[in-house]
């Protein structure tokens, strides 16, 4: 059992460091380094199964990003960093890769983005359609209507909103449960309820947004468990911009409609 337990250790280790552009043979290599602390080509071909000659390539390949030091004996001896290490060169060069993407990407844009967008953009699984309703809140500048199921009301999204509330956004939520509701509330007491236009719970519904009255996303949950119809389920989304959006226009109506009518509701409540 233990030893299928470090199979899978190895073989995870293993994918990963070939993620990070290591050669699968400097990954295995990289791999029975650290298990075996310090080690000749022979021992190191033995643990990892990669061919002996091809060992010293695979070090020279490690030796050159940080990750292996040379014992200049006879035979030679390798050491490879340690596990902390080595996740620190990882992350450095992780990050300095994606500045440079970002610098060379912001480059390629156009200078002045366009905010109409003809048609609508369709986006897929629950990680981007969080990302792209992220950049949404966080574009927004004067008032934000967001209706979803509570599972999918996370701390990220809770952050943008407060960012949001920070800067003087309006904020008008509502397809919250009461607990979740308290929650927003002490977290962001600017924020406004309303009553949801429909039972979230009878439909496949995962979140409904508009930004400024010229951005808008809708996304449905499909697939997984119906009895948990948030946690288990994957998410896919449309979005839009540009105030003569066909669905920005569709959904400014509908929200229009809406909140006039809460408060036509609200101001009955207060006069009984």
């Amino acid at each position: 059992m233990r030893t299928d337990s470090n199979d899978d250790t190895r073989t995870t280790a293993i994918e990963q460091l070939e993620q990070f552009g290591l050669s699968n043979y400097a990954a295995r290599t990289f791999v029975a380094l650290t298990s075996l602390g310090t080690g000749t080509a022979k021992e190191v071909s033995q643990v990892s199964n990669v061919p002996r000659t091809r060992v010293y390539d695979a070090v020279e390949e490690l030796h050159e990003r940080g990750l292996v030091d040379i014992q200049q004996s006879s035979p030679k001896e390798f050491w490879a960093v340690s596990s902390e290490t080595a996740g620190r060169k990882f992350e450095h060069e992780l990050r300095y890769r994606t500045e440079v993407l970002i610098d060379a990407l912001d480059e390629l844009e156009p200078i002045a983005r366009t905010e109409e967008q003809r048609g609508v953009w369709t986006v897929d699984g629950r990680q981007a359609v969080t990302e792209r309703t992220i950049e949404l809140l966080d574009s927004a500048t004067d008032e934000i209507i967001y209706m979803t199921v509570e599972d999918l009301l996370t701390e990220n999204i809770l952050s943008a909103l407060k960012r949001a509330a920070a800067r003087g956004v309006s904020i008008k939520l509502a397809g919250i449960s009461a607990t979740v509701q308290e929650q927003i509330q002490d977290e962001i007491p600017q924020a406004e309820m309303f009553e949801s236009l429909w039972l979230w719970s009878d439909t496949p519904a995962g979140r409904l947004m508009m930004a400024d009255e010229t951005k808008t996303l809708v996304s449905v949950l499909n697939g997984g468990d119906t009895a948990h119809p948030a946690r288990s389920r994957s998410e896919t989304a449309i979005w839009g911009a540009g105030e003569a959006n066909s669905l920005v226009v569709v959904l400014k109506g509908i929200f229009t409609w809406r909140l006039e009518r809460s408060e036509q509701e609200n101001a009955a409540d207060d006069r009984t």
